[in-house]
This record gives C-alpha cells, structure tokens and sequence, in this order.
C-alpha cells in the first residue's frame, strides 16, 4: 500500500499516538485506549481511564481537544448506573482538560472495559516523538512508579485507605502541565510510561533514537508503599513478561534490590512522562515541574550507542 505522505508518525515506531499534517503548522494526533477496571470505585476507574487515555496525545507535545467514550458493558451482570458512573468519572477528567466528549460507543460485553478516543492538535515543527533522544541527554521521569502492584493490593485487599487515596491520585493526574513544561524546556523525546513498565518505555526510546539507555535505579521515584507491596507478595504477572521481553536488549551492573527490579519493569496505569531533555536543561525543568509533579526526577541518561540498549546501574 502506498505510504501516506501526510502521516507524520504512523504505526511503524513505537510511538504513543498517531500524527497527520493537515496544514504547514498543524497535524492531528489520534490515540484510543481502553481497559478493565483496575480499582473498584466506578466514577474512580472513569477518571484513571480517562487520565491513561489522555496520556498518549500529551506524551507527543500536543493538546487533546475532543474524544469519544469507548465502553464495553455487561447488561446482564451490572446495573446501568454503574456505566453512568463511570462515564461521569470520565467526564470529569475531560472537562478538567479541557477535551470535549463528543459522542462514543457501546456493546454488550462479558467483561467491563472503557477509555476514549482522543483527537489532539500538535504544531509538526515542534511535536515531541520516542526517537529524538541524543547522547549526553539527561532522562526526567516526571511520576512516581508502582501502580501495577499497587493495583494489586488493592484487589488482594491489602491495601489501607490513605494507600488507595495515594494510587488514585498517581493514576489521575493529568500530564498536562509537564507536557507543556517539556516543550518549553525544548524536550528532544517523550514517551509515557504504561504497560510496558518504565524499562520497557526506556527500551522504546533506545531503540527508536539510536542510543543506549542508561537508568540509575536508585534515582526511580517510586510511589510510597510500593516497595512494601512488592515485599508482601503483590507482584504483577505483566512485570515477569516484560522483563523476558528486554532479556536481549538489557545488561543489569551492580546489585539491585529485588523488589525494586520488579517495579522497574511493573505495568503502570496513567504513568508519568520520561522526558529526554539535553543535559544543560535537565535540573530546572526538574525545578519547573516541582510544583505539580513533587517526584519529578533525573533517573538516567542517554549514551551512545552499545551493545545493548538498556542498562541499569
């Protein structure tokens, strides 16, 4: 099939959302995400879902400005105003960025899932893409991890109530500020971190931008009480498969705790933005995002190419 000329970013990277040039300064960005609940508050799950599904079009420099509901619902087995609720929540997440939801679909399904599809706008000169990173680059990780084993304890009910209140509010912050803070800091490539865990995020910039990624383990900022989680058993299967999957492509240097290998490759939920930004740049675009991201951090760097793509130190 012949290549599209106006499909700026497509389906052959790894990138986070779809990019289509419809004039000299503007191009679509397209994305569609959805999910089974992953807390048991529906208005909650509205809002993480929504806030994952948002995350794509952020993590490309650009600004979502419409979306569609996508719903998969169980008429048999759950009461309609459980599907309100969860469109609320979601609802709720658009309004506070300013998406309109404009219309969606819905099937009957044995099992629950929702997210959006989201349509944004994005100057082609200045989108952020996974393959811009350079050698000598610092890598910004702008959330905490560990939402995967979180997630977990709380489906094994070993979560406490200020544990759930600190997960929801993880997977229901916006990327907003930190994407616009990213291009005012001249961000050279961006992913969000989901269900491929941070090191398989990582990867992804590795490869698509020609380096080798190197992360300092003990720079991760990790959700309180996600290392205890870890320790107490609620480990995530996701985490075991993406490390098989970067088995290749990873060198490991040094002892790192065991728990704290798990939540580096541990699936995540409306994660944070991993910024490459050049090294000059790194610590005030750490300070700028202070205000809303309290556990932005500097957690790695971009080296030249090697024989692997990954290393965590």
């Amino acid at each position: 099939m012949e290549a599209d000329p106006n499909v700026l970013v497509g389906h052959a990277g790894s990138d986070d959302a779809g990019v289509y040039q419809i004039s000299d300064d503007n191009a679509l960005v397209l994305t569609v995400d959805f999910f089974t609940p992953i807390v048991d508050d529906p208005y909650d799950y509205g809002r993480v879902a929504a806030t994952n599904s948002l995350s794509d079009v952020y993590a490309m420099g650009a600004r979502p400005i419409a979306a569609l509901n996508i719903a998969g619902f169980p008429e048999k087995d759950i009461p309609p105003e459980t599907l309100g609720e969860i469109l609320r929540g979601g609802a709720a997440v658009a309004r506070e960025a300013g998406v309109a939801i404009v219309g969606g679909h819905t099937v009957d399904d044995k099992e629950l899932k929702y997210g959006l599809a989201v349509i944004g706008f994005v100057d082609p000169g200045s989108m952020v893409t996974n393959a811009g990173a350079v050698a000598g680059d610092r890598l910004v990780l702008t959330k905490p991890v560990g939402t995967g084993v979180l997630a977990t304890a709380l489906r094994s009910e070993r979560l406490d109530e200020a544990g759930i209140a600190r997960l929801i509010g993880v997977m229901t912050q916006l990327n907003r500020s930190a994407s616009e803070i990213m291009r005012r800091f001249g961000a050279h490539a961006c992913t969000d971190v989901t269900g491929f865990g941070l090191l398989g995020h990582a990867n992804n910039i590795a490869r698509e931008s020609g380096v080798t990624v190197e992360i300092d383990a003990s720079a991760v900022p990790l959700i309180e009480g996600a290392i205890d989680a870890v320790n107490d058993g609620q480990r995530t299967g996701g985490a075991g498969k993406n490390m098989r999957f970067l088995e290749d492509d990873l060198r490991i240097e040094g002892d790192i705790d065991e728990a704290l290998e798990h939540l580096l490759v541990d699936p995540q939920t409306a994660g944070g933005l991993l910024v490459a930004v050049a090294k000059d740049q790194a610590d005030a675009f750490v300070e700028a995002l202070r205000p809303q991201h309290p556990q932005a951090a500097v957690m790695g760097q971009c080296l030249p190419a090697s024989d692997v793509q990954l290393i965590v130190r």
